[in-house]
Parts: C-alpha cells; sequence; structure tokens
C-alpha cells in the first residue's frame, strides 16, 4: 500500500535523501550542546524517553549508553532519515531498547503510534522545533504525551545576541538555506506556560546564547 506523505514530510525526504549520509559528521560541527542535555535529563531505569525528530538516532544511541536500563523511542517525519537511523540502531545492537516510528511530532500520541498503555516519563527535542512549521501543536502533543511532573526537553538555536553581529545573520542565513529558523516566538510560548502555571521553565545558553537548553516540567498534580 502507498502511503500519501504530508507536504512537511515529503519535503524532509527530500533534504535527506542524500544528506543523511553525511548528516552526523557535518552536524557535529554546529549542533552545541546536545551531549550536555543528554547528561541534564532525569531519566531512571525503566524510564520511557522519547526523541521528537530523532533524525540518524545519533542521540538515542548516546542515551542508550548512558541508561541502559530505559526504554528509548524516536520519532521523525522522514522516512529516508529514519532508514538511516534504523541501520545505526541495528549496527549498534540497539534495536531491543530504541523502537523507531515515522509520524508528524504533531499527531504523537504514545498508545497510536507505539503502543504504549502509559506515556513517556520524558521527551526531547534536538534541534528540531526550528525545523517543525507546526512547533506550538508539536509542544502541545508532546506535553499532553508526559505525566505529571515530569519534564520536556529542548536544545536549539538562540538569537546569537552574545555573539558578533555579522556571525549571528551569517548563521542564521545559512541555517534557512535548510529550512531552519530561529524561533524568538518559541521560548515566548515556553514562558507563557510558566505563566499560566502549566509548570516549570528553567532556561540557560549555550556559547553564549548560540543554543540554549530548555528543561519544562509539568505542573504534578
Amino acid at each position: 500500500m502507498t502511503t500519501t506523505l504530508s507536504p512537511h514530510e515529503a519535503a524532509m525526504d527530500r533534504m535527506y535523501r542524500l544528506t543523511r549520509h553525511v548528516y552526523d559528521l557535518s552536524r557535529k560541527y554546529y549542533l552545541l550542546g546536545r551531549d550536555s542535555l543528554l547528561r541534564r535529563m532525569e531519566v531512571k531505569a525503566g524510564d520511557r524517553v522519547l526523541e521528537i525528530g530523532c533524525g540518524t538516532a545519533r542521540n538515542l544511541i548516546k542515551l542508550a549508553r548512558l541508561h541502559p536500563d530505559a526504554q528509548l523511542f524516536g520519532l521523525d517525519a522522514s522516512r529516508q532519515m529514519l532508514e538511516t537511523a534504523q541501520d545505526k540502531v541495528d549496527g549498534a545492537g540497539l534495536a531491543g531498547q530504541i523502537t523507531l516510528r515515522p509520524e508528524l511530532a504533531e499527531n504523537l500520541s504514545h498508545e497510536k503510534t507505539f503502543g504504549l498503555a502509559q506515556p513517556f516519563d520524558a521527551i526531547f527535542f534536538s534541534y528540531s522545533l526550528s525545523m517543525i512549521p507546526t512547533w506550538p501543536q508539536a509542544l502541545e502533543a508532546a506535553l499532553e504525551n508526559i505525566p505529571p511532573g515530569h519534564c520536556l526537553y529542548i536544545v536549539d538555536f538562540w538569537d546569537q545576541s552574545d555573539l558578533p553581529g555579522w556571525f549571528a545573520r551569517l548563521l542564521q542565513a545559512w541555517l534557512r538555506l535548510f529550512h531552519v529558523y530561529h524561533r524568538p516566538e518559541l521560548l515566548a510560548y515556553l514562558r507563557q506556560w510558566d505563566k499560566e502555571s502549566k509548570g516549570t521553565l528553567t532556561l540557560e545558553s549555550v556559547a553564549r546564547r548560540y543554543a540554549y537548553i530548555a528543561q519544562f516540567r509539568k505542573k504534578a498534580e
């Protein structure tokens, strides 16, 4: 049966059809803070942890080595990218610990997408929200799929305001070529959640506001 892709899914497949093979090598030089986020995440034995926009599964494989008793899951809009991700997961011998699924972030359901009776204990976005045009819906879906008292984590590009202006302009222009956009409204959205007492936001900078790491702890019942 032929699967009909959404415009975003089709665009991601076109973008990554070839670049997925060199993605990890090229991105390690400018996707800063990813490993710091993985080390900061609160993960216990048996926890279910999801990465939204998992790409090549690079982060999930590293997280599996940090927490070998956790159950890890990855979701991505690009089936092309997930082919590479599955190859890497299989090659690392982690197919029993990491489960991958193709889906749009806003359509996430722990039950329908992954067949889980219980929600995720933690969900994280690593440089993916800046590529998701429906990012508010993606955040809302993520929040709905964790229990009260648990956390969403984000690492992504910030405004580079503590760096030279020419650098920020050059970086953001270059990123737009890959459909990556700095979204100041995203942090405003999270701050509004905090203001509305949906939970508590903690924010820290990476490399002088090159990027940020955000933790949003959902309000406990």
